[in-house]
Protein backbone atom coordinates (compact mmCIF):
# COMPACT_ATOMS: atom_id res chain seq x y z
CA UNK A 1 0.00 0.00 0.00
CA UNK A 2 1.06 3.87 -0.97
CA UNK A 3 0.52 5.46 2.59
CA UNK A 4 1.09 9.34 2.17
CA UNK A 5 1.61 10.73 6.20
CA UNK A 6 1.28 14.46 6.79
CA UNK A 7 2.86 15.96 9.71
CA UNK A 8 6.66 15.66 10.32
CA UNK A 9 6.49 15.99 14.06
CA UNK A 10 6.86 13.12 17.11
CA UNK A 11 3.43 11.02 15.98
CA UNK A 12 4.24 11.50 12.01
CA UNK A 13 7.60 10.01 12.53
CA UNK A 14 6.60 7.14 14.43
CA UNK A 15 3.73 6.35 12.19
CA UNK A 16 6.02 6.44 9.00
CA UNK A 17 8.36 4.42 10.93
CA UNK A 18 5.84 1.73 11.68
CA UNK A 19 4.20 1.82 8.32
CA UNK A 20 7.72 1.44 6.38
CA UNK A 21 8.69 -1.48 8.59
CA UNK A 22 5.32 -3.07 7.77
CA UNK A 23 6.14 -3.06 4.43
CA UNK A 24 4.18 -0.02 2.97
CA UNK A 25 5.44 2.95 0.64
CA UNK A 26 4.85 6.03 2.73
CA UNK A 27 5.53 9.39 1.53
CA UNK A 28 6.16 12.35 4.33
CA UNK A 29 4.97 15.53 3.66
CA UNK A 30 4.91 18.55 6.00
CA UNK A 31 4.18 22.28 5.38
CA UNK A 32 7.11 22.64 6.28
CA UNK A 33 10.12 21.28 3.89
CA UNK A 34 12.72 21.07 6.49
CA UNK A 35 11.04 19.01 8.53
CA UNK A 36 10.34 16.84 6.46
CA UNK A 37 13.96 16.40 6.24
CA UNK A 38 14.84 16.17 9.63
CA UNK A 39 11.99 13.38 9.60
CA UNK A 40 13.84 11.27 7.04
CA UNK A 41 16.97 11.45 9.20
CA UNK A 42 15.44 10.82 12.09
CA UNK A 43 13.56 7.89 10.93
CA UNK A 44 16.93 6.35 9.41
CA UNK A 45 18.61 6.63 12.70
CA UNK A 46 15.77 4.70 14.33
CA UNK A 47 15.75 2.09 11.81
CA UNK A 48 19.86 1.38 11.43
CA UNK A 49 19.82 1.25 15.65
CA UNK A 50 16.78 -1.17 15.30
CA UNK A 51 19.83 -3.08 12.60
CA UNK A 52 22.15 -2.75 14.91
CA UNK A 53 20.00 -4.62 17.63
CA UNK A 54 19.29 -7.18 15.50
CA UNK A 55 15.50 -6.34 15.30
CA UNK A 56 15.58 -6.19 11.44
CA UNK A 57 18.18 -7.93 8.72
CA UNK A 58 20.25 -5.54 6.67
CA UNK A 59 18.23 -5.99 3.72
CA UNK A 60 15.17 -5.03 5.53
CA UNK A 61 16.66 -2.13 6.50
CA UNK A 62 17.77 -1.00 2.77
CA UNK A 63 14.11 -1.77 1.89
CA UNK A 64 12.53 -0.06 4.29
CA UNK A 65 14.49 3.19 3.18
CA UNK A 66 13.77 2.48 -0.17
CA UNK A 67 10.24 2.91 0.65
CA UNK A 68 10.64 6.23 2.75
CA UNK A 69 9.95 8.86 0.28
CA UNK A 70 9.80 12.49 0.97
CA UNK A 71 7.33 14.96 -0.82
CA UNK A 72 7.24 19.07 -1.09
CA UNK A 73 3.77 19.37 -0.32
CA UNK A 74 0.92 17.56 1.61
CA UNK A 75 -1.22 17.97 -1.39
CA UNK A 76 1.10 17.08 -3.92
CA UNK A 77 -0.64 15.01 -6.69
CA UNK A 78 -0.62 11.12 -5.80
CA UNK A 79 -2.91 9.07 -8.12
CA UNK A 80 -1.69 6.16 -6.67
CA UNK A 81 -1.66 7.20 -3.02
CA UNK A 82 -4.07 4.83 -1.14
CA UNK A 83 -4.31 6.23 2.09
CA UNK A 84 -3.50 9.56 3.68
CA UNK A 85 -2.53 9.53 7.40
CA UNK A 86 -3.36 13.11 8.80
CA UNK A 87 -0.58 13.64 12.05
CA UNK A 88 -0.61 17.39 12.13
CA UNK A 89 -1.56 20.13 14.62
CA UNK A 90 -4.79 19.23 17.17
CA UNK A 91 -7.46 22.20 15.49
CA UNK A 92 -9.90 21.15 13.81
CA UNK A 93 -9.97 23.90 11.83
CA UNK A 94 -6.47 23.08 10.67
CA UNK A 95 -7.20 19.40 9.92
CA UNK A 96 -10.82 20.28 8.03
CA UNK A 97 -8.52 22.72 5.71
CA UNK A 98 -6.00 19.50 5.19
CA UNK A 99 -8.28 17.53 3.99
CA UNK A 100 -10.13 19.80 2.01
CA UNK A 101 -7.03 20.42 -0.22
CA UNK A 102 -6.43 16.47 -0.23
CA UNK A 103 -9.52 16.37 -1.46
CA UNK A 104 -9.20 18.73 -4.34
CA UNK A 105 -5.76 16.95 -5.12
CA UNK A 106 -5.90 13.53 -4.25
CA UNK A 107 -8.33 10.54 -6.21
CA UNK A 108 -12.15 9.77 -4.81
CA UNK A 109 -10.67 6.36 -3.96
CA UNK A 110 -8.31 7.29 -1.29
CA UNK A 111 -9.11 6.87 2.03
CA UNK A 112 -8.86 9.72 4.35
CA UNK A 113 -7.45 9.15 7.87
CA UNK A 114 -6.74 11.35 11.27
CA UNK A 115 -4.68 10.68 13.80
CA UNK A 116 -6.93 13.09 16.00
CA UNK A 117 -6.87 12.33 19.99
CA UNK A 118 -9.40 14.33 21.20
CA UNK A 119 -11.04 15.55 18.02
CA UNK A 120 -14.31 14.38 16.63
CA UNK A 121 -13.91 12.29 13.69
CA UNK A 122 -17.15 13.36 12.15
CA UNK A 123 -16.52 17.00 13.08
CA UNK A 124 -13.73 17.07 11.20
CA UNK A 125 -15.03 14.58 8.39
CA UNK A 126 -18.27 17.20 8.14
CA UNK A 127 -15.88 19.75 6.13
CA UNK A 128 -15.44 17.11 3.06
CA UNK A 129 -17.90 17.10 0.05
CA UNK A 130 -17.65 12.71 0.66
CA UNK A 131 -17.41 12.36 4.52
CA UNK A 132 -17.60 8.48 3.98
CA UNK A 133 -13.72 8.30 2.72
CA UNK A 134 -12.79 9.38 7.04
CA UNK A 135 -11.66 7.74 9.66
CA UNK A 136 -10.64 8.55 12.98
CA UNK A 137 -6.78 6.19 13.14
CA UNK A 138 -5.54 7.35 16.04
CA UNK A 139 -1.48 5.47 17.31
CA UNK A 140 0.08 6.28 20.45
CA UNK A 141 3.36 8.35 21.26
CA UNK A 142 5.79 6.26 21.14
CA UNK A 143 4.12 4.21 17.83
CA UNK A 144 6.92 1.59 17.19
CA UNK A 145 6.30 0.86 21.01
CA UNK A 146 2.82 1.37 21.89
CA UNK A 147 1.27 -1.57 19.79
CA UNK A 148 -2.10 -0.65 19.58
CA UNK A 149 -4.53 1.85 17.64
CA UNK A 150 -8.05 3.04 17.74
CA UNK A 151 -9.97 2.97 14.79
CA UNK A 152 -12.76 5.56 14.83
CA UNK A 153 -15.35 5.48 12.39
CA UNK A 154 -17.19 8.97 12.15
CA UNK A 155 -21.02 9.03 11.65
CA UNK A 156 -20.97 8.95 7.52
CA UNK A 157 -17.57 6.90 7.75
CA UNK A 158 -18.66 4.47 4.51
CA UNK A 159 -19.48 0.63 5.74
CA UNK A 160 -16.08 -1.48 5.59
CA UNK A 161 -14.02 1.11 5.82
CA UNK A 162 -13.34 0.70 9.77
CA UNK A 163 -12.14 -2.84 9.50
CA UNK A 164 -10.22 -2.39 6.43
CA UNK A 165 -7.62 0.05 8.38
CA UNK A 166 -7.99 -2.40 11.32
CA UNK A 167 -7.06 -5.30 9.52
CA UNK A 168 -4.16 -2.85 7.82
CA UNK A 169 -3.08 -2.38 11.56
CA UNK A 170 -2.85 -6.09 12.92
CA UNK A 171 -1.04 -6.98 9.71
CA UNK A 172 1.65 -4.43 10.46
CA UNK A 173 2.37 -5.81 14.18
CA UNK A 174 -0.19 -3.86 15.82
CA UNK A 175 -3.67 -4.36 17.89
CA UNK A 176 -6.61 -3.03 16.16
CA UNK A 177 -9.54 -1.97 17.87
CA UNK A 178 -12.68 -0.27 16.13
CA UNK A 179 -14.20 2.42 18.73
CA UNK A 180 -17.48 5.19 18.77
CA UNK A 181 -16.50 8.62 17.79
CA UNK A 182 -16.78 9.53 21.48
CA UNK A 183 -14.98 12.02 23.57
CA UNK A 184 -11.70 10.06 24.82
CA UNK A 185 -12.28 7.66 22.42
CA UNK A 186 -11.04 4.63 24.16
CA UNK A 187 -7.99 4.91 25.97
CA UNK A 188 -8.22 7.99 26.79
CA UNK A 189 -11.77 7.80 28.23
CA UNK A 190 -10.70 4.48 30.13
CA UNK A 191 -7.78 6.62 31.64
CA UNK A 192 -9.94 8.99 33.34
CA UNK A 193 -10.79 6.59 35.85
CA UNK A 194 -7.08 6.13 37.52
CA UNK A 195 -5.80 9.95 37.54
CA UNK A 196 -9.57 11.40 38.29
CA UNK A 197 -9.61 9.59 41.67
CA UNK A 198 -5.78 9.90 42.90
CA UNK A 199 -6.45 13.85 42.09
CA UNK A 200 -9.73 13.20 44.17
CA UNK A 201 -8.03 10.86 46.91
CA UNK A 202 -5.36 13.99 46.93
CA UNK A 203 -7.98 16.60 47.19
CA UNK A 204 -9.78 14.89 50.14
CA UNK A 205 -5.78 15.06 51.93
CA UNK A 206 -6.50 10.84 52.03
CA UNK A 207 -2.78 10.35 51.56
CA UNK A 208 0.08 12.43 49.75
CA UNK A 209 1.37 11.51 46.21
CA UNK A 210 4.12 9.83 47.28
CA UNK A 211 1.59 7.50 49.47
CA UNK A 212 -0.91 7.07 46.67
CA UNK A 213 1.77 6.22 44.14
CA UNK A 214 3.46 3.76 46.11
CA UNK A 215 -0.05 1.88 47.22
CA UNK A 216 -1.14 2.60 43.26
CA UNK A 217 2.17 0.54 42.62
CA UNK A 218 2.61 -2.17 45.55
CA UNK A 219 -1.30 -3.27 46.08
CA UNK A 220 -2.04 -2.89 42.42
CA UNK A 221 0.31 -3.64 40.70
CA UNK A 222 0.72 -0.53 38.02
CA UNK A 223 4.19 -0.01 36.63
CA UNK A 224 4.24 3.53 37.47
CA UNK A 225 1.78 5.57 39.96
CA UNK A 226 -0.63 7.72 38.70
CA UNK A 227 0.89 10.85 40.00
CA UNK A 228 4.20 10.25 38.26
CA UNK A 229 2.16 9.20 35.33
CA UNK A 230 0.88 12.42 35.00
CA UNK A 231 4.36 14.38 35.51
CA UNK A 232 5.77 12.13 32.60
CA UNK A 233 2.64 12.72 30.27
CA UNK A 234 2.80 16.47 30.81
CA UNK A 235 -0.23 17.81 33.65
CA UNK A 236 -0.97 20.61 30.91
CA UNK A 237 -1.54 17.48 28.48
CA UNK A 238 -3.68 15.46 31.18
CA UNK A 239 -5.99 18.56 32.46
CA UNK A 240 -6.77 18.88 28.61
CA UNK A 241 -8.17 15.29 28.16
CA UNK A 242 -9.63 15.38 31.80
CA UNK A 243 -11.60 18.63 30.74
CA UNK A 244 -12.52 17.25 27.39
CA UNK A 245 -13.86 14.10 28.31
CA UNK A 246 -15.60 15.41 31.21
CA UNK A 247 -17.15 18.20 28.87
CA UNK A 248 -18.05 15.83 26.13
CA UNK A 249 -20.00 13.63 27.99
CA UNK A 250 -22.04 16.53 29.52
CA UNK A 251 -20.05 16.72 32.91
CA UNK A 252 -20.68 13.40 34.18
CA UNK A 253 -20.02 12.72 37.73
CA UNK A 254 -17.62 9.84 37.19
CA UNK A 255 -15.63 11.61 34.74
CA UNK A 256 -15.42 14.77 37.37
CA UNK A 257 -12.69 17.17 37.05
CA UNK A 258 -10.24 17.97 39.83
CA UNK A 259 -9.85 21.70 41.09
CA UNK A 260 -6.50 21.24 41.56
CA UNK A 261 -4.95 20.98 37.80
CA UNK A 262 -5.86 24.31 36.53
CA UNK A 263 -3.61 26.43 39.39
CA UNK A 264 -0.70 23.59 38.57
CA UNK A 265 -1.03 24.08 34.84
CA UNK A 266 -1.17 28.10 35.32
CA UNK A 267 1.80 27.79 37.42
CA UNK A 268 3.70 25.39 34.35
CA UNK A 269 3.96 22.33 37.29
CA UNK A 270 3.53 20.30 34.19
CA UNK A 271 6.12 17.99 35.62
CA UNK A 272 8.80 16.14 33.89
CA UNK A 273 9.83 18.46 30.63
CA UNK A 274 9.39 21.91 32.82
CA UNK A 275 11.48 20.26 35.80
CA UNK A 276 8.70 19.96 38.30
CA UNK A 277 5.42 19.03 38.83
CA UNK A 278 4.42 16.62 41.65
CA UNK A 279 7.47 15.88 41.60
CA UNK A 280 10.54 17.64 41.27
CA UNK A 281 13.50 16.62 38.42
CA UNK A 282 16.82 17.72 37.57
CA UNK A 283 20.07 18.02 38.72
CA UNK A 284 18.89 19.56 41.54
CA UNK A 285 15.87 17.91 42.29
CA UNK A 286 16.25 15.92 45.94
CA UNK A 287 16.54 12.43 45.73
CA UNK A 288 13.33 10.31 46.52
CA UNK A 289 13.10 10.60 50.37
CA UNK A 290 12.80 7.22 52.34
CA UNK A 291 9.57 6.03 54.09
CA UNK A 292 10.04 6.75 57.92
CA UNK A 293 11.60 4.61 59.87
CA UNK A 294 9.26 1.63 61.61
CA UNK A 295 9.31 2.92 65.73
CA UNK A 296 6.38 0.63 67.71
CA UNK A 297 6.20 -1.85 69.32
CA UNK A 298 5.69 -4.35 66.99
CA UNK A 299 4.77 -6.83 70.57
CA UNK A 300 1.67 -5.13 71.16
CA UNK A 301 -1.13 -7.65 70.98
CA UNK A 302 -3.71 -7.47 68.60
CA UNK A 303 -7.38 -8.19 67.49
CA UNK A 304 -9.05 -8.29 64.28
CA UNK A 305 -13.11 -8.44 64.69
CA UNK A 306 -15.66 -10.17 62.60
CA UNK A 307 -16.26 -13.66 61.00
CA UNK A 308 -15.50 -13.01 57.56
CA UNK A 309 -13.40 -13.61 54.59
CA UNK A 310 -11.67 -10.67 54.79
CA UNK A 311 -11.16 -11.36 58.62
CA UNK A 312 -10.19 -14.19 58.20
CA UNK A 313 -7.45 -12.98 55.61
CA UNK A 314 -6.17 -10.49 57.58
CA UNK A 315 -5.77 -12.85 60.72
CA UNK A 316 -3.72 -14.90 58.61
CA UNK A 317 -1.63 -12.79 57.01
CA UNK A 318 -0.68 -11.19 60.37
CA UNK A 319 0.15 -14.91 61.98
CA UNK A 320 2.12 -15.20 58.76
CA UNK A 321 4.38 -12.22 59.37
CA UNK A 322 5.09 -12.53 63.40
CA UNK A 323 2.20 -11.22 65.33
CA UNK A 324 -0.43 -13.37 66.97
CA UNK A 325 -3.86 -11.94 66.70
CA UNK A 326 -6.24 -12.29 69.97
CA UNK A 327 -9.39 -11.53 71.94
CA UNK A 328 -10.45 -7.73 72.20
CA UNK A 329 -8.37 -7.25 75.75
CA UNK A 330 -6.64 -4.80 77.31
CA UNK A 331 -4.54 -2.08 75.41
CA UNK A 332 -4.73 -4.35 72.08
CA UNK A 333 -4.68 -2.88 68.92
CA UNK A 334 -7.97 -3.61 66.50
CA UNK A 335 -7.55 -3.70 63.06
CA UNK A 336 -10.77 -3.76 60.82
CA UNK A 337 -10.42 -5.32 57.05
CA UNK A 338 -12.53 -2.53 55.23
CA UNK A 339 -14.03 -2.69 51.98
CA UNK A 340 -16.23 -0.13 50.71
CA UNK A 341 -16.74 1.70 53.99
CA UNK A 342 -14.52 3.55 56.89
CA UNK A 343 -13.17 2.78 59.84
CA UNK A 344 -15.08 5.45 61.43
CA UNK A 345 -18.10 3.53 60.50
CA UNK A 346 -16.76 0.20 61.69
CA UNK A 347 -16.06 1.71 65.21
CA UNK A 348 -19.75 2.94 65.07
CA UNK A 349 -21.61 0.21 64.61
CA UNK A 350 -19.46 -2.02 66.72
CA UNK A 351 -18.10 -0.08 69.43
CA UNK A 352 -15.03 -0.55 69.65
CA UNK A 353 -12.72 1.92 70.70
CA UNK A 354 -11.78 4.69 68.71
CA UNK A 355 -8.31 5.66 69.54
CA UNK A 356 -6.88 2.34 68.90
CA UNK A 357 -8.76 0.78 66.12
CA UNK A 358 -7.69 1.29 62.61
CA UNK A 359 -8.20 -0.28 58.81
CA UNK A 360 -6.45 -2.51 56.84
CA UNK A 361 -7.33 -2.43 53.02
CA UNK A 362 -7.48 -6.46 51.95
CA UNK A 363 -6.19 -5.75 48.33
CA UNK A 364 -2.77 -5.31 50.21
CA UNK A 365 -2.90 -9.02 51.82
CA UNK A 366 -0.40 -10.76 49.72
CA UNK A 367 1.44 -7.53 48.55
CA UNK A 368 4.98 -6.06 49.48
CA UNK A 369 2.72 -3.30 51.33
CA UNK A 370 0.64 -2.53 53.45
CA UNK A 371 -2.35 0.05 53.83
CA UNK A 372 -3.45 1.56 57.54
CA UNK A 373 -6.14 3.56 57.52
CA UNK A 374 -5.89 5.86 60.70
CA UNK A 375 -9.12 8.31 61.95
CA UNK A 376 -8.64 11.31 63.94
CA UNK A 377 -9.40 10.05 66.69
CA UNK A 378 -6.43 7.44 67.02
CA UNK A 379 -3.87 7.64 69.21
CA UNK A 380 -0.46 8.94 67.71
CA UNK A 381 1.45 5.76 69.88
CA UNK A 382 -1.42 3.53 68.94
CA UNK A 383 -0.52 4.46 64.75
CA UNK A 384 3.38 3.93 65.54
CA UNK A 385 2.61 0.67 66.93
CA UNK A 386 0.01 -0.57 64.51
CA UNK A 387 2.20 0.20 61.71
CA UNK A 388 5.17 -1.59 63.54
CA UNK A 389 2.78 -4.66 63.73
CA UNK A 390 1.90 -4.74 60.14
CA UNK A 391 5.43 -4.26 59.09
CA UNK A 392 6.33 -7.62 60.03
CA UNK A 393 7.41 -10.34 58.01
CA UNK A 394 9.35 -7.18 55.82
CA UNK A 395 6.45 -5.12 55.00
CA UNK A 396 6.36 -2.09 53.95
CA UNK A 397 3.54 0.10 55.27
CA UNK A 398 1.38 3.36 54.06
CA UNK A 399 -0.34 5.16 56.46
CA UNK A 400 -3.56 7.43 54.90
CA UNK A 401 -6.46 9.20 56.18
CA UNK A 402 -9.48 7.06 57.13
CA UNK A 403 -12.14 7.11 53.60
CA UNK A 404 -14.70 5.17 52.12
CA UNK A 405 -12.41 2.20 50.65
CA UNK A 406 -9.14 3.19 51.26
CA UNK A 407 -7.10 4.65 48.85
CA UNK A 408 -6.25 1.18 46.48
CA UNK A 409 -9.89 0.28 46.67
CA UNK A 410 -10.66 3.63 45.42
CA UNK A 411 -8.80 3.34 42.10
CA UNK A 412 -9.84 0.02 41.44
CA UNK A 413 -13.19 1.03 41.32
CA UNK A 414 -12.60 3.74 39.57
CA UNK A 415 -10.82 2.19 36.81
CA UNK A 416 -13.41 -0.83 36.61
CA UNK A 417 -16.25 1.82 36.59
CA UNK A 418 -15.76 3.93 34.06
CA UNK A 419 -14.52 0.91 31.66
CA UNK A 420 -17.91 -0.68 32.61
CA UNK A 421 -19.36 2.56 31.62
CA UNK A 422 -17.55 2.29 27.96
CA UNK A 423 -18.96 -0.99 27.69
CA UNK A 424 -22.82 -0.54 29.11
CA UNK A 425 -22.48 2.99 26.28
CA UNK A 426 -21.49 0.54 23.80
CA UNK A 427 -18.33 2.20 22.70
CA UNK A 428 -16.45 -0.28 22.17
CA UNK A 429 -16.68 -4.78 22.71
CA UNK A 430 -15.46 -5.75 26.37
CA UNK A 431 -11.90 -7.39 24.63
CA UNK A 432 -11.41 -4.95 23.10
CA UNK A 433 -11.49 -2.58 25.80
CA UNK A 434 -9.21 -4.64 27.71
CA UNK A 435 -6.85 -4.89 24.74
CA UNK A 436 -6.69 -1.74 24.04
CA UNK A 437 -6.01 -0.55 27.74
CA UNK A 438 -3.64 -2.98 28.56
CA UNK A 439 -1.72 -1.71 25.95
CA UNK A 440 -1.99 1.82 26.05
CA UNK A 441 -1.81 2.32 29.62
CA UNK A 442 0.09 -0.38 30.59
CA UNK A 443 -2.03 -1.95 33.24
CA UNK A 444 -1.16 -5.39 34.77
CA UNK A 445 -4.49 -6.46 33.39
CA UNK A 446 -7.59 -4.91 31.58
CA UNK A 447 -10.46 -3.28 33.40
CA UNK A 448 -12.84 -5.38 33.12
CA UNK A 449 -10.87 -8.44 33.25
CA UNK A 450 -9.29 -7.08 37.16
CA UNK A 451 -12.74 -6.55 37.63
CA UNK A 452 -13.51 -10.08 36.88
CA UNK A 453 -10.44 -11.41 38.92
CA UNK A 454 -12.25 -9.39 41.79
CA UNK A 455 -14.95 -10.89 41.62
CA UNK A 456 -18.25 -9.07 39.58
CA UNK A 457 -20.23 -9.72 43.37
CA UNK A 458 -17.47 -8.05 45.07
CA UNK A 459 -16.88 -5.56 43.02
CA UNK A 460 -20.32 -4.46 43.00
CA UNK A 461 -20.50 -4.74 46.91
CA UNK A 462 -17.54 -2.31 46.97
CA UNK A 463 -19.13 0.44 44.68
CA UNK A 464 -22.28 0.30 46.28
CA UNK A 465 -20.71 0.72 49.51
CA UNK A 466 -18.84 4.06 48.08
CA UNK A 467 -21.84 5.37 47.14
CA UNK A 468 -23.91 4.76 50.35
CA UNK A 469 -20.95 5.62 52.36
CA UNK A 470 -20.29 8.55 50.54
CA UNK A 471 -23.53 9.82 48.65
CA UNK A 472 -21.16 10.72 45.56
CA UNK A 473 -22.94 9.54 42.67
CA UNK A 474 -19.17 9.41 41.09
CA UNK A 475 -19.25 5.68 42.67
CA UNK A 476 -22.71 4.82 41.51
CA UNK A 477 -22.66 1.15 39.89
CA UNK A 478 -23.11 0.72 36.07
CA UNK A 479 -25.65 -0.91 35.06
CA UNK A 480 -23.51 -3.70 33.28
CA UNK A 481 -21.45 -3.86 36.37
CA UNK A 482 -25.02 -4.52 38.17
CA UNK A 483 -26.71 -6.84 36.03
CA UNK A 484 -23.68 -9.24 35.02
CA UNK A 485 -23.08 -9.54 39.31
CA UNK A 486 -26.74 -10.68 39.85
CA UNK A 487 -26.91 -12.99 36.31
CA UNK A 488 -23.54 -14.63 37.31
CA UNK A 489 -21.93 -13.32 34.04
CA UNK A 490 -18.60 -12.14 33.16
CA UNK A 491 -18.06 -8.71 32.68
CA UNK A 492 -15.69 -9.70 29.98
CA UNK A 493 -18.20 -10.39 27.15
CA UNK A 494 -21.04 -8.59 25.74
CA UNK A 495 -24.07 -11.10 26.81
CA UNK A 496 -26.70 -12.57 24.13
CA UNK A 497 -29.48 -9.92 25.02
CA UNK A 498 -31.39 -7.34 22.73
CA UNK A 499 -28.44 -4.60 23.89
CA UNK A 500 -25.35 -7.28 23.25
CA UNK A 501 -22.59 -5.73 21.81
Amino acid sequence: MRIRIVGAGVMGRGIAQWAVTAGHTVELADARRESVDDAVLFIRAMLERAAEKGRMSARALEAALTRLVPVDSPAAPGDDVELVVEAVLEDLDVKTALFRQLEEALPASTVFATNTSSLSVTRIAAGLKDPSRLAGLHFFNPVPLMRVAEVVPGALTRPGLPEELAEMVRAGGHAAVVVADTPGFLVNHAGRGLVTEALALLEECVGDTAGIDRIARDVLGLRMGPFELMDLTGLDVTATVIDTVWEGFRHSDRLRASYLTPNRVAAGLHGRKTGRGFYSYGSAAPETEPEPAVTGDAARPVHVPGDGGDAAALREALTASGAAPGPLTGDALVLVPVWGTSVAAAVAERGLPADRTFGVDPLCLGTSRRVLSVTPAACPEAARDARAVLAGGGHSVTLVRDTAGSVAQRLLASIVSVASSIAERGIAAPADIDTAVTAGLGYPAGPLAWGERVGAGRMLDLQRALHTTTGDPRYRPTRWLTERAQLGLPLTEPGTGPDAR
